[in-house]
């Protein structure tokens, strides 16, 4: 009896294991993400010119990773669909958002609301056949939005509040669910994560390089002294680690644990800016924070349940 429980108790372990670590890992660098951009825009890097950098310097780094393991990005009609969608929705046009908002609303608050998207992928998964319905993670769900939504109401309800790049902000976390459903529906047959992430990474460079035409925009970067290089270069690593570790996720976890990244990244990303950017703690902090982290914890038990039960099963 010892000996089967053993046997199966490790396959079990590895199913969720991987995910979690994923999970955790990546959320914490979106939440780190969201407070160098708003130190970038301190020091007088525009959101465009940031982002199209350091997603160029992440797109070559995982490209060379792919290289070396002999998985380059597939290069066909389905990828190249992939690729630009996925860019648009889950890179350049989310992103742009975000770290335009930056500014305006802060970079606590972007990282609050980036915990949003559990809701909406988690209906469309459930509208689409991808996800069963589990008591479980739908109060997970609930939890981590209703965190999330406390902490907009009480932004919104600030006397100081600007309501346009609030709402600017809270488009970014439709974009991502969007991605989320997106990129597990339409996964290239037989692609690898290390072979999508470059390929995806690239298409933004390039959605990003157009956007950088229009006059109101520019990929102009100070060069006075090696701040904004470096800078660049910092979220040129983050972005690389933290979207290898998406699509990882994407695949080990499925869309809805993987739209609780952003909720892991407002509980890192939301003291990170009160304690070193120096940012006034949000209106309904506690509050908000205990249901969100209650949400990734009741989702991700439930994750682990049912990614369990299948292990056994098979």
């Amino acid at each position: 009896m010892t000996k089967f429980t053993e046997r199966n108790s490790s396959p079990c372990r590895s199913v969720w294991l991987v995910p979690l670590i994923c999970l955790l890992v990546g959320g914490a660098l979106l939440g780190i993400s969201t407070n160098v951009a708003k130190y970038a825009g301190e020091i007088g890097l525009s959101p465009l010119a940031f982002l199209f950098w350091s997603i160029a310097g992440a797109a070559t780094i995982l490209l060379a990773i792919a290289l070396l393991r002999h998985e380059l990005p597939p290069l066909n009609t389905r990828s190249f669909e992939y690729y630009f969608v996925s860019a648009l929705v889950s890179v350049a046009g989310s992103n742009l958002l975000f770290f335009s908002a930056v500014p305006h609303v802060g970079a606590g608050f972007v990282a609050l609301i980036i915990s949003l998207p559990p809701l909406l992928t988690y209906l469309g998964a459930l509208a689409l056949g991808m996800e069963r319905f589990q008591t479980v993670r739908a109060l997970g769900v609930a939890a981590a939005l209703a965190g999330a939504g406390v902490l907009a109401a009480r932004k919104f309800s600030a006397p100081d509040a600007s309501v346009f790049w609030i709402f600017i902000a809270l488009c970014g976390p439709v974009l991502l669910a969007i991605g989320n459903l997106y990129r597990t529906l339409r996964w290239p047959k037989g692609a690898s994560p290390n072979a999508l992430a470059p390929g995806m990474l690239i298409a933004a460079v390039i959605l990003l390089g157009a956007t950088s035409l229009l006059p109101i925009f520019s990929l102009a970067v100070p060069l006075g002294d090696f701040l904004p290089l470096g800078l660049i270069a910092l979220q040129a690593f983050i972005f690389a680690a933290q979207f290898q570790l998406l699509f990882l996720l994407q695949k080990t976890g499925g869309p809805v644990l993987l739209s609780l990244l952003g909720s892991v990244g407002a509980v890192v990303g939301v003291p990170v800016a009160i304690f070193l950017q120096g940012e006034s703690p949000p209106d309904g902090l506690v509050l908000g924070a205990s249901l969100i982290i209650l949400g990734v914890i009741l989702v991700t038990w439930g994750g682990m349940k049912m990614m369990a039960s299948i292990a056994i099963k098979s």
